[in-house]
Parts: structure tokens; sequence; C-alpha cells
């Protein structure tokens, strides 16, 4: 931003704006208290650059040996933009702490939270640690923005998530857009943000847990109808699919040329990449294990329920080839305008059906399945840092 004044000067500067963003939206807690962020890096798989214009060449540890400034800033456009996501996704489920279902989902929320703002502080430290100014200006941008006063980069980031149903459902789909994402930079050729990726990922596979069991449980205890659960799949899973970003994107094309961001599958993939689809490529990819995952609740379902399934990948686009056009949530098919807008009605979360919902959770005690045999969520996080290499 022009004109932006940073007022950070070192990384400790920006905690204390960190801690600052804590109070301002609400969500300082002993618990939270209690965690002592880190900045993490762990391994990753090679020091060669697997991808690219530049494969073969050792990757790079600092942005000096980047060879054009154009790089660089592309770079810095992709940590910018997941560490925004970090932040807004505390700022979207901040309201949901007294609510919980059960006391091991108020302590998975706050795992779940305390683990997002973690990969922000890790997004920020790269972005202080080696971008100069303009890295403490961005870094302090991130604790400015405000997902409630729709301010965050991505649409997908500034829509509330105010009831569990919403929670679940987002933190199984969203977050496992966030998992893809997380492994495209692992292979980056830029060392220090592959080398973070590495505990972002472990962490992000409880919070996709959290949410795939909690859709399980509610499936199980077979309360809220199937249709309504459908709702909200087609809801965060359609929004989902924009998160990969537009189609033919020149972004993805020169990030993958340059070796900053790979394919999903890019280790395991012997093929040639399609620079112009790049984003599509993973968007099916990750369609395809999203449908896989839905099939498992199937078996949970009461008899006589339709079964669930993940939308479409054309029905309700914001982003790409399919925007603002009008499918069928379920076949794809093309819809006339006021077909569509029953449609949607029939398809999509509307204010009675969020009514119901929160009238089914508040008056059905067993409106899902107790958690049972599971460990502590905060006594568990740990686990995944105590290798963690600091360099």
């Amino acid at each position: 931003m022009p004109g932006k004044v940073a007022k950070i000067g070192t990384f400790s500067d920006w905690v204390g704006l960190f801690n600052d963003w804590r109070k301002d939206i609400g969500i300082d807690s002993r618990e939270i208290d209690a965690f002592h962020f880190d900045t993490l890096y762990g391994a990753i798989d090679t020091e060669e650059i697997e991808f690219g214009s530049y494969q073969g060449r050792r990757k790079w540890e600092n942005l000096r040996q980047m060879p054009t400034q154009q790089m660089r800033d592309a770079l810095m456009n992709l940590i910018v933009y997941q560490g925004d996501t970090e932040f807004a996704s505390v700022e979207q489920q901040r309201n949901l702490l007294e609510n919980a279902p059960t006391d091991w989902d108020r302590r998975a929320i706050l795992r779940v939270m305390i683990e997002e703002m973690r990969h922000g502080w890790q997004m920020c430290a790269l972005l202080v640690d080696h971008f100069g100014y303009s890295g403490k200006v961005e870094a302090q941008k991130m604790l400015e923005r405000r997902s409630f006063e729709n301010k965050r980069l991505l649409g997908a980031f500034n829509v509330d998530v105010d009831n569990w149903m919403d929670f679940f459902t987002y933190t199984d789909f969203v977050d496992r857009d966030g998992k893809f994402q997380l492994q495209m930079l692992k292979y980056s050729a830029f060392a220090p943000l592959g080398r973070s990726m590495s505990y972002m990922l472990r962490e992000e596979a409880f919070h996709m847990g959290t949410g795939n069991d909690g859709l399980r449980r509610i499936v199980a205890a077979g309360v809220i109808p199937a249709w309504l659960i459908q709702k909200y799949l087609n809801k965060w899973i359609s929004s989902s699919y924009d998160l990969f970003g537009t189609d033919h994107s020149s972004s993805a094309h020169w990030a993958y040329v340059w070796g900053v961001k790979g394919r999903y599958d890019e280790p395991k993939n012997d093929k040639a990449a399609d620079l112009d689809d790049l984003n599509d490529y993973n968007r099916h990819l990750y369609r395809d294990e999203v449908a896989g995952l839905i099939a498992r609740f199937n078996s949970a379902l009461k008899p006589g329920e339709p079964k669930l399934y993940a939308p479409d990948i054309k029905f309700n686009r914001e982003i790409g080839r399919w925007a603002g056009l009008k499918f069928h949530a379920q076949t794809g098919e093309t819809l006339d305008d006021r077909a569509y807008q029953e449609h949607l009605k029939e398809y999509m979360p509307t204010a009675e059906d969020k009514k119901l919902l929160l009238d089914i959770i508040r008056s059905e005690k067993r409106w899902i399945v107790e958690k049972e045999g599971a460990r502590d969520p905060l006594e568990t996080i740990g686990e995944v840092r105590k290798s963690a290499i600091n360099l």
C-alpha cells in the first residue's frame, strides 16, 4: 500500500501487534496465553529445485539468490495470501468458543485457533525476516484487516462461521484446501518457505480430522436431516473450489515456471505440467479427495435418507470459467435464471434452514454423537512440535 508506514522494526515488534490483535478480536484466554508460539522449520525432501526453469539447481535460502524482482514479488504475494487466510479463520470462528457441543469440542476448536495463529505467525516471520521494509508492512497489514469487516483478501474468509455445522464443514473442506495449498508450497524453490510447511501440514491434519470426525458424528446421530447437511456441504465445498484460483492463471503459470509453487502431486507426477490450467488441475484432485470422504459418511445415514455428495465443480462458482453461470449442484446441468433461483433455495442454506439448524442444536442434546476415547486436544498440541528444527 503506497504511503503505508511500518510500525515495526523487528519481529518482536510484530509480536506486540499480534498480542494486540488477539485482544481486539476477543480471543484472549488463559489457554491461549499458556501456549508458546514459535517459528518452526522442518525438513524438506530435497535441497534441489524440483520443477520449472531452475530445476536441478540448489534451492534459494534468501532473496538475494533469486534471479529477478518479479520472482521475489510473486513469492511475497503467495506468503501474504497464505498468512491472511490463517488469521481470517480465527476471526471467523471466534464466537463459537462458548457454545461448543462438548468440552472436547471446545478444547479442539481452541487448538485449531491456536495453530492457525501459529501459521499466520510463521508467514509473518518469513515476511519480516526476508522481505525487508515491504515485508514488515505486509506483516503489519495482516493484523489490521478483519474478516468481520469484509477486508480479508479472499471472499471465503469474510464469511461468518457462526454455528457448529459451519465449523465442522469449514474445517473438513476449507482447511482441506489449505492442506493442498501448503503441500504445493512445500515444494517451493525458496527453502525457508518449504521448511515452514512441514509443521504447518502436521498441524493442519488435526483441523481436517476435527471437521471430518465432527461431520461423521453428526451423520451418525441421525438428528439433523441429510438434506440440511447437504446444503452446508454445498456452501463450503463450492467456496473451496474457488480458493484454488482462476482458470488459465498467469500467476500460477509463472509461479510454477519460477519454481515457487508446484502441483499438489508434484513428486509423483512425471507428466509435463499444463501451465495454462494448473489451478483447475489441483482443483479436480481436491474434488476427487472430497468426494471419497463424503462417500464414507453415507454408510452411517439412516435408511431412506438421501445420499450425500460433493457438489458439481461448476456449481455456485464466483471465480474462473464457471463464475456467475448457473448449474445444478448435483448433476451439473445448466439451469435458466428462474430455475436457478429456486434451485439455490433448495440446495444452499437459507435463513429458515439456519433457524431450523439452531433450533435442533438448542433443543436436541444428542444432535451430535459424543466423542469417545480421544485424548485432550490441548494436551497433545505439542506432539507434532517435539522435533522442531529452529534455523
